[in-house]
């Protein structure tokens, strides 16, 4: 399967802003965009002319990073977003907020996007009681997601648990550290999504 296997830090720098791609990492000094602030490359602090396929490009790269999808995947998500009645930009991040990975990282069961689509693909989760090994599966409404029982004293599910209550879990899951259990009470609207990115951009672009 596609993925991209170049270093994460250079993202964050390309983006000019944390993506939260490293867990721990990028709330530490080590963090690179802290030490330098501008895009990776030779010509990394030279002024680029930010022309409005640009900003609307930029938008795009950002959001597909920060959910660790690559193009053709996210392409997809938008057409399916663009049938579904409502707002297009709010249906794209709504159906990214609901893919399994995202959840376990929502809801504390992982330090990162990418350490929660590993701990999906090796087969420690769960849903609705069955083994569920793809990152992009979706969640629904009154969904159980679970650690696997026989994977419940590996280090990063111990540490979760210790560290309940740490971070911030949305109001449209509820978490069981003790348990190592999500419930999905619903989809999240758009006002819970902190996610920092303006989707009118990425709609705009899709919509040429």
């Amino acid at each position: 399967m596609a993925r991209y296997t170049g270093a994460d830090c250079k993202r964050c720098r390309r983006e000019k802003q944390k993506l939260f791609l490293k867990g721990s990492k990028c709330e530490s000094a080590k963090c690179p965009i802290e030490i330098r602030p501008y895009p990776p490359g030779e010509h990394g602090r030279g002024r680029t002319k930010d022309s409005e396929y640009l900003l609307q490009k930029r938008e795009k790269q950002k959001c597909a990073r920060i959910y660790g999808v690559l193009e053709k995947q996210f392409r997809g998500y938008y057409e399916e977003a663009n049938r579904k009645s409502g707002k297009t930009g709010e249906n794209l991040l709504r159906i990214l907020e609901s893919r399994l990975d995202n959840v376990v990282y929502r809801a504390g069961f992982a330090k990162s996007r990418d350490h929660a689509r590993q701990l999906v693909r090796h087969g420690h989760i769960l849903l609705n009681g069955r083994k569920m090994d793809i990152p992009s599966a979706r969640v629904s409404p009154n969904d159980i997601i679970e650690v696997r029982s026989s994977s419940r004293q590996m280090t990063p599910f111990v540490v979760a648990a210790a560290e309940a209550g740490e971070k911030t879990v949305p109001a449209w899951l509820e978490a069981s550290p003790s348990k190592l259990r999500i419930l999905v009470h619903s989809l999240p609207e758009r006002q819970v999504i902190d996610t920092q990115v303006q989707e009118q951009l990425i709609v705009e672009l899709y919509s040429k």
